[in-house]
């Protein structure tokens, strides 16, 4: 899988525009993220490892594909994460599901943990690590950190939004982990926000500020 991947489908930019219109309510917004986390799913799980197994269908037998190993972990990156999160698990309700708890210092913008809970044996799992923007990439950088203390190997990184600064702080410290997004924006502002981005995903979900 390529380090970068931009989702290009008119479904998924035409979803991204209306999330990033202000004047979209915090009910639509959390639907459209939902949406858009199913299409994008599609894309970062494009190459999951398959095997057969023995059917009947109506009609005879056959070997049909099915997923191989064990069940794919998702991470959230709390809180925006969560947004993400709920939409792929209605695509694969199987997943074991982790949290990493990080927020962003407003005066050093690095970030700062207080929670990680992750599935057992990542060793053996497709590790899949949502928040809905790569800024600065403090963050991502560092929940990948504690997933990669956990044995995880083989982890992506699926996201809305991504500045370029985050793209390349990303492939710095972890140039294994390919990224997904639906969008590569032109910058951070001056206090670590992608421009022209949406604002805050976490405030713009859950209708805090």
């Amino acid at each position: 899988m390529d380090h970068l991947t931009h989702v290009k489908h008119p479904l998924v930019q035409h979803k991204l525009s209306l999330m990033r219109d202000k004047e979209t309510s915090t009910a639509v917004f959390r639907q459209l993220l939902r949406e858009i986390s199913q299409l994008l799913a599609y894309e970062v799980t494009r190459e999951l490892p398959m095997t057969t197994r023995a059917i009947e269908t109506p009609m005879q037998s056959m070997d049909a594909p099915v997923l191989a190993g064990r069940k794919m972990a998702l991470v959230s990156i709390l809180r925006a994460g969560n947004g993400l999160l709920d939409g792929i698990l209605e695509l694969v309700p199987s997943a074991r599901v982790g949290f990493v708890g990080l927020y962003r210092d407003e005066e050093t913008l690095e970030p700062v943990q207080y929670y990680f809970k992750a599935p057992d044996q990542l060793d053996e799992r497709l590790v899949i690590a949502v928040d809905p923007m790569l800024a600065t990439g403090n963050s991502s950088v560092a929940a990948i950190d504690l997933l990669k203390t956990k044995g995880a190997k083989d982890i992506r990184f699926l996201c809305l939004l991504a500045a370029p600064e985050g793209i390349a702080r990303m492939k710095e410290a972890h140039p294994d982990v390919p990224i997904v997004t639906a969008a590569v924006d032109e910058r951070l502002n001056d206090k670590g926000y992608i421009v022209p981005g949406l604002g805050d995903a976490g405030d713009r979900m859950f209708g805090t500020k």
